[in-house]
């Protein structure tokens, strides 16, 4: 049976340095900002607009950030055999839509796949609609992935499994937030604190 790794930035394991380079970096861009807010911290004017191309796994079709203008994005990047954290991500994301109940319409949750090679588009479909409906899974090619990760600042690696080493993917766990707009206006290195998170979003409706 093949052991699957993963690794958040929050671990501080030898094997996560690779990422280990994302919070400084992230700490200097936010330098400017203003203070975070529990674990959400405003980033209106330092990050860039929401753009990509890839395929939505829900309906199959092509998906690009003009798709979801007005509507508050929530980006995501995780691959859907992680064992721990992005089920725990995808699940308090999901409460925080119950939380905003109908206002839940205008928000859409975007879980790009940083294992596409794994992750087909039945594969994607069929987890993302474990946990809410608004949640729409995105399946890109490696240099589509690539590109949208590095556009925010989002470090990843995918190392296939080989005689004495298990199949691991290594990722950063930065929540990104957009009004509806396309504009980037927060981001969350945590969703634990669903309450606060539902607020903000609520402040981004207005």
């Amino acid at each position: 049976m093949r052991r699957e790794a993963c690794y958040s930035a929050r671990m501080t394991n030898g094997r996560s340095r690779l990422r280990s380079s994302v919070i400084p970096a992230l700490a200097l861009l936010l330098a400017c900002c203003a203070p975070p807010r529990g674990s959400v911290t405003d980033i209106t004017g330092v990050m860039p607009a929401l753009k990509f191309a890839m395929t939505r796994a829900n309906d199959g079709k092509p998906a690009s950030a003009a798709d979801y203008r007005g509507k508050i994005v929530i980006l995501y990047f995780g691959y859907t055999h992680c064992p721990d954290e992005c089920p725990t991500t995808l699940a308090n994301l999901a409460g925080v839509l119950k939380q905003l109940g109908q206002k839940a319409d205008d928000v859409r949750v975007l879980f790009v796949s940083v294992d596409p090679e794994r992750d087909t588009l039945p594969v994607l479909k069929s987890y993302v609609n474990v946990f809410a409906p608004e949640i729409d899974g995105l399946r890109g090619t490696p240099d589509a992935v690539a590109m949208l990760a590095r556009r925010y600042r989002v470090t990843y690696q995918v190392t296939p499994a080989s005689p004495g080493q298990a199949y691991e993917v290594m990722h950063s766990d930065s929540i990104f937030f957009f009004d509806a707009s396309g504009h980037a206006r927060l981001v969350a290195t945590s969703s634990d604190h669903t309450a606060v998170i539902a607020a903000d979003i609520e402040r981004l409706m207005k």
